[in-house]
């Protein structure tokens, strides 16, 4: 998850019960496997003494930045959300590596083309 992001945000307030979320993802992007994945990865941790509700801010390795709140949204949609964007991220990169231009543009009466496809044989028709 951590090699997509440069940077990860995390702050909260330590006796705020809505906390769960914060220390969750927090744990995950100290786990070891994490770590290694982007050692050059910030983490920063904000113990705030106000009622600013929880959250965390990740920024993408090609500079975007996502605010979550952590009060309405669980570690583990955070989670998925990072690796669906970093895949994208990935493919993105493979393109422009690759010299396409990106977005990939797919024509409009391409979308609608008819796709031949394959049928599969029947049973009675493989010869054995």
């Amino acid at each position: 998850m951590l090699k997509f992001l440069s940077k990860v945000k995390i702050e909260f307030n330590a006796l705020d019960p809505r906390t769960a979320s914060c220390l969750e993802f927090l744990a995950q992007c100290n786990a070891r496997q994490a770590k290694e994945s982007n050692p050059a990865c910030q983490l920063q941790v904000k113990r705030r003494t106000d009622d600013h509700p929880p959250q965390i801010t990740v920024t993408f390795v090609n500079g975007v930045e996502e605010v979550f709140d952590a009060t309405s949204t669980p570690a583990q949609t955070i989670r998925t959300m990072i690796l669906e964007k970093g895949q994208f991220l990935e493919t993105e990169q493979m393109f422009r590596e690759a010299g396409e231009k990106w977005p990939v543009i797919i024509p409009e009466e391409e979308l609608h083309q008819s796709f031949p496809g394959t049928k599969p044989k029947k049973a009675e028709d493989k010869k054995q």
